[in-house]
């Protein structure tokens, strides 16, 4: 994750400045999901930079949410524009209402949590409920699917990383249908923002673009991301596919993926906003 934050680093801080800009002085913004802290410290930094406000930083998981929360201070305190406070909260969206420990919030950031839900429509209520009169909310879901690998690597047949994403695809169709109490959603966001009662819903996309010859942080994120592809189609790739897969990920092999220099990193994330009344 920490691999993953500093590589999506200056995309974001672009947009933390963009989803700030037009919110009331000292204002509360409400970092839902954050992780290891990829958002929480251009949030942080961009809250200085405009007079100071609050972050608070939202996780189920206690390593991930004390990581977050180390990051964000440390930006804090660096910071010599504006004070920021930082308030960590311990709670898990699934079962708790955000309303009940990040209310009022004047921006509720919420990047790739919510499709984990059963509900997403209901989770995104929920995360409305936590806004304060005139309130934005800000969703990152959708997208472009990253890109990494060129077309023919020359191990196994052209198109791998195409036959991955449709497998991937496959995946995350199985693991909605197998989530107890999963509720399909047949619209888009902006249609379940729109609906929710939120105003100006519109969106927007941010690259994140690391050509090849990349960094070796690109490589060592290649190669997880890879392993992780692989590992979630299962059967669903063939065997053939599978066979090639295991050849770029063998250090020893001369295909490697962690030692190429056409490997790069080219994905475009969406962010759904909208106003609550």
């Amino acid at each position: 994750m920490r691999r993953n934050d500093e590589l999506d680093a200056e995309a974001l801080h672009v947009v933390a400045r963009r989803l700030v800009r037009p919110l009331p002085d000292n204002p509360t913004v409400v970092d839902v999901g954050c992780g290891a802290g990829g958002m929480s410290v251009p949030l942080v930094e961009a809250l200085a930079a405009r007079g100071g406000g609050t972050v608070v930083l939202v996780d189920a998981v206690p390593e991930l949410l004390d990581a977050a929360v180390t990051a964000a201070r440390a930006a804090a305190t660096y910071s010599t524009d504006a004070a920021v406070r930082v308030r960590p909260v311990l709670a898990d969206i699934a079962t708790e209402r955000p309303a009940e420990f990040a209310s009022p919030a004047d921006l509720v950031w919420a990047s790739r949590v919510v499709h984990h839900l059963p509900d997403q429509r209901a989770c995104v209520l929920g995360l409305i409920d936590a806004l304060a009169p005139g309130g934005r909310l800000a969703l990152a879901e959708g997208g472009l699917e990253g890109r990494f690998l060129p077309w023919d690597l020359g191990v196994g047949e052209p198109g791998l990383e195409d036959r991955l994403a449709a497998a991937r695809a496959q995946w995350f169709l199985r693991m909605r249908e197998n989530m107890p109490g999963s509720v399909r959603l047949t619209v888009g966001w902006n249609t379940v923002l729109a609906e929710a009662g939120l105003l100006d819903v519109t969106a927007f996309s941010y690259l994140v673009d690391h050509p090849a010859p990349a960094k070796q942080a690109v490589r060592d994120w290649a190669v997880e991301r890879l392993r992780w592809l692989a590992d979630a189609a299962g059967d669903l790739l063939h065997p053939a596919d599978r066979q090639s897969v295991r050849r770029l990920l063998d250090p020893q092999d001369p295909a490697y993926v962690g030692l190429r220099d056409d490997v790069f990193l080219l994905l475009a994330q969406t962010v759904h906003v909208g106003r609550k009344p």
